[in-house]
């Protein structure tokens, strides 16, 4: 005989695992935020940058900023795990470091 399935037990236990990665998600936004020291921007400036980014066509600038999203990684890497924890690792990220003078200014 075949052994029944409780599929609403496996939907709740999927719609929690999906919240727990959201949430996890959220949190590693907002190390990120931080850890570039775009928390010290307002909300309203820093959600129009992204907005600014996300609609940007100029692919050369795209290649920049990703350039440069790159090396802030690696050096965060060789400082001790501050982008393990904002790719996961649980660890908790230094809220300002020296980070927050690494954009060089706006593009």
């Amino acid at each position: 005989m075949r052994k029944v399935r409780d599929y609403d037990a496996e939907l709740k236990a999927l719609g929690d695992k999906a919240r727990s990665l959201k949430a996890k998600r959220v949190e590693q936004l907002g190390q990120l935020v931080a850890a570039t020291g775009a928390d010290a921007l307002d909300a309203e400036t820093l959600a129009g940058m992204l907005l600014d980014a996300i609609g940007s066509k100029d692919a050369s600038a795209k290649e920049a900023w990703r350039a440069k999203g790159a090396a802030f990684f690696q050096r965060r890497g060789r400082k001790g795990g501050g982008a393990a924890a904002i790719h996961g690792s649980g660890a908790q990220a230094e809220p300002r470091g020296d980070a927050a003078g690494g954009s060089g200014g706006t593009t």
